[in-house]
């Protein structure tokens, strides 16, 4: 199985928005090649005849009752937004149109 590169940990830094240091990057790059392997490793025992699972543990449905309640006006929810516009909160553009 091929390794994870400091490149490759470096272009996912980028890719989440993460700013590594080069000790970081260097730190997280054998660690992550790890992890990989390890998940492989696991994917190898996992049989067919067991079903997949999120959880440990079974999970009961803790959902209450959908109840109609009062609601915030578009004017109270964005009264303590630090900008909005057309009745939408306005945040910083994050992604560059090319």
């Amino acid at each position: 199985m091929p390794s994870i590169t400091r490149e490759e940990v470096a272009h996912l830094a980028r890719l989440a928005r993460i700013e590594l240091s080069d000790d970081e990057l260097d730190h997280l790059a054998p660690q992550l090649d790890q992890i990989i392997t390890l998940v492989g490793q696991v994917s190898q025992v996992a049989a067919d005849d067991i079903p997949p699972t999120s959880h440990a543990l079974p999970l009961t449905n803790v959902m209450r009752p959908d109840e109609n309640v009062p609601c915030l006006t578009p004017e109270q929810a964005l009264s303590g937004a630090p900008a909005a516009e057309e009745q939408r909160f306005r945040v910083p553009r994050i992604l560059e149109e090319d």
